[in-house]
C-alpha cells in the first residue's frame, strides 16, 4: 500500500484526484447528505424564482460575470 499523503502530491495529481472524487461522488447523489437549511434554502429560492421570474439570471451572464472579476 503506498503511504503518500495527499499534500506530497503535484498539483495536477491533485486535481486528478479531486476529479476522481467528484466523479464518484455524482455517480450516487442520492448518497450525499442534504442539511434540513440547505433544503429550506432551496425552496426559498425556488418559490422567489416562481413568483419573480426576472429575479433570476441567466447562466451565461453568470459565467461571464465570474469570468470578469476572475480576470481582474
Amino acid at each position: 500500500m503506498n503511504s503518500t499523503s495527499v499534500f506530497e502530491l503535484s498539483p495536477s495529481e491533485k486535481l486528478q484526484l479531486v476529479e476522481d472524487l467528484w466523479d464518484d461522488l455524482a455517480a450516487a447523489p442520492d448518497t450525499i447528505p442534504v442539511h434540513d437549511w440547505q433544503r429550506q434554502e432551496l425552496t426559498r429560492r425556488k418559490t422567489n424564482l416562481m413568483q419573480n421570474p426576472a429575479s433570476g439570471v441567466q447562466w451565461e451572464d453568470v459565467k461571464r460575470r465570474i469570468r470578469a472579476a476572475s480576470a481582474r
